[in-house]
């Protein structure tokens, strides 16, 4: 493989020395930007994510627009519980939906083994072509849901407020859930093994729905999962990320989990979990991404703030606290990468 151009990214993930704070923004090829919008005036969303050229097109668009350290795959979680036969559509006023979710062992039973290269073929071919679009320029990072996150959209047949269905299957059904969340982990765990395979230079596993669950549930229903999908993982020299969104503790269990990074949402003070933590993962976030919303100077004042409080050395790759919001003005996002690209150097 062809040495990349810039891998700062890659070396902070693994707490390598760099020269400044890498920086990459969750949800970066998306609707704030006109040029991605264009392309979504072509192609709804499901379409483009099964269109490798379109892939290829949306997900290096930020890298020439906001200079990013990293590109991410333009995918969606969801490709995982489709691939398993689940009937999956967008609507645009509602988000993601399974008309059929999986309520109890009969609707379990219909779920499929995956085939990475068979069922998600237009993923990998989708990975083929950004690489080749990108050029080496920056790394590449292929993504996946967490088991738990996952199920919780089988369950619910889509998002939730309450997570009444998913919380009634594992107080009254715990021995179904468990086998569905088997089912879920070994599909991740192929998909991100043939995502590496294909040229992926980092993956993270998104658990957005972490959260939502008390300290030992999250650990019985959720990060085992996490845990098993890191270990069945083949190649150990691509950095792999854990997000974990609205968990507010346990970040000491979480850098034994075998991640090379875990990823903070904006509720955490990354200095305090640094300090708690050691420098054994790196860390990465985690801004509030509503403050892109506010003046070019309160952005310049965060991103001081974060840098300062997560202090000096490497292991800190800076991000959002989650995705990036869809009325954000672009040339915000662009001055958030510009801060971090001038703001970093003295802590290096």
């Amino acid at each position: 493989m062809s040495k990349l151009k810039n891998d700062l990214f890659l070396r902070a993930s693994k707490r390598k020395e760099v020269e400044r704070t890498p920086i990459w923004i969750m949800r970066q090829a998306g609707r704030y930007l006109p040029e991605y919008r264009a392309v979504r005036e072509k192609a709804d969303f499901i379409t483009m994510c099964k269109t490798p050229e379109l892939v290829a097109e949306v997900t290096v668009q930020p890298i020439d627009i906001l200079d990013v350290d990293a590109a991410i795959l333009f995918s969606d979680i969801l490709v995982i519980p489709e691939a398993m036969g689940m009937e999956f559509t967008m609507i645009e006023s509602k988000g993601p939906q399974f008309p059929k979710p999986i309520r109890n062992e009969e609707d379990a039973k219909e779920l499929k083994p995956v085939d990475p290269y068979v069922e998600l073929k237009y993923v990998m071919d989708g990975i083929k072509q950004t690489k080749d679009a990108l050029d080496n320029r920056v790394p590449l990072i292929g993504f996946s849901g967490a088991p738990w996150t996952l199920l919780t959209y089988m369950v619910e047949g889509g998002g939730s407020k309450s997570f009444s269905e998913v919380k009634k299957m594992i107080y009254n059904n715990p021995k179904l859930a468990h086998s569905i969340l088997e089912k879920i982990s070994v599909a991740v765990t192929d998909y991100l093994n043939a995502k590496i395979e294909m040229g992926c230079n980092a993956v993270q596993i998104f658990d957005t729905w972490a959260g939502i669950l008390t300290q030992d549930d999250y650990e019985e229903f959720a990060l085992q999962y996490v845990e098993k999908i890191i270990s069945g993982l083949k190649v150990k020299k691509e950095p792999v990320i854990y997000f974990p969104k609205g968990i507010h503790s346990r970040y000491g269990r979480l850098a034994k989990i075998g991640a090379d990074s875990i990823g903070l949402d904006w509720n955490s003070d990354i200095g305090k979990v640094r300090e708690r933590i050691g420098n054994k993962v790196a860390l990465q976030g985690n801004m509030d991404p509503t403050i892109l919303y506010a003046p070019k100077d309160r952005i310049r004042s965060e991103v001081k703030k974060i840098l300062k409080s997560f202090g000096k050395g490497s292991g800190h790759v800076f991000n959002l606290g989650h995705g990036i919001l869809p009325d954000v003005n672009p040339e915000h996002a662009k001055a958030l990468v510009q801060f971090v690209k001038e703001e970093s150097k003295k802590y290096h």
